[in-house]
């Protein structure tokens, strides 16, 4: 196998997930900021022109970084990262959702759109950016009340949902930068981000 990656937050939830795992795979930078994710060669792996996509020993490609990662899961069973009961599965499918809906979307929308950095290709809307900002911000305060309760975001102990929302909140820094918006974390949610960051794994990717 061989996982196509970039400099990207979708590519670190592959590279975190297979660190969690203690797994590896040889690896192929594909250059966003130069569009090489947009060139032909890449479109044969994935159409969409998005990064990560994962080759497997077939010839066969997946892209979708948490689709790459149900297969990994499947691959390396240990540790269990998306629940093993009915009930604990939904309750990380939920969280996962909810932090790449309500927060990562709209971070991301905030950066595409109020900073130009994909200007070349696209056409940044600031004011739908602006928006992007107010939602991703108000969402915070949802995941701040959870995290008062809950050390992880799904379930007693580290999923892929504190995957998802942990490389979110990091990649906010670059946003902060980039748009000029500050991005204040509440406190549950800062003090989220500095555990997962305290992981050996997490110092790495």
């Amino acid at each position: 196998m061989k996982l196509y990656e970039s400099r990207s937050p979708n590519a670190r939830r592959v590279n975190l997930f297979l660190a969690e795992k203690g797994a590896d795979l040889p690896r192929e930078d594909v250059n966003i900021q130069s569009g090489e994710n947009l060139m032909a060669e890449h479109k044969t792996r994935n159409p969409m022109g998005r990064v990560p996509v994962l080759e497997l020993d077939n010839g066969e490609y997946l892209s979708e970084s948490v689709a790459i990662c149900r297969y990994l899961e499947g691959l390396h069973p240990n540790p269990n990262l998306f629940g093993e009961t009915p009930e604990a599965m939904a309750t990380v499918e939920m969280w996962n959702r909810r932090a790449e809906q309500n927060y990562f979307l709209e971070l991301t929308g905030a950066f595409r759109n109020i900073s130009g950095f994909f200007k070349d290709r696209e056409t940044p809307v600031v004011e739908w950016g602006e928006q992007c900002v107010g939602r991703a911000v108000s969402s915070l305060a949802i995941f701040d009340d959870h995290l008062n309760e809950h050390e992880y975001l799904a379930l007693d102990r580290f999923s892929i949902a504190d995957i998802t929302f942990g490389v979110a909140l990091d990649f906010t820094s670059l946003v902060r930068k980039l748009t000029g918006k500050p991005f204040l974390f509440p406190a549950n949610v800062k003090a989220y981000q500095d555990r997962l960051r305290s992981r050996s794994t997490w110092a790495t990717q």
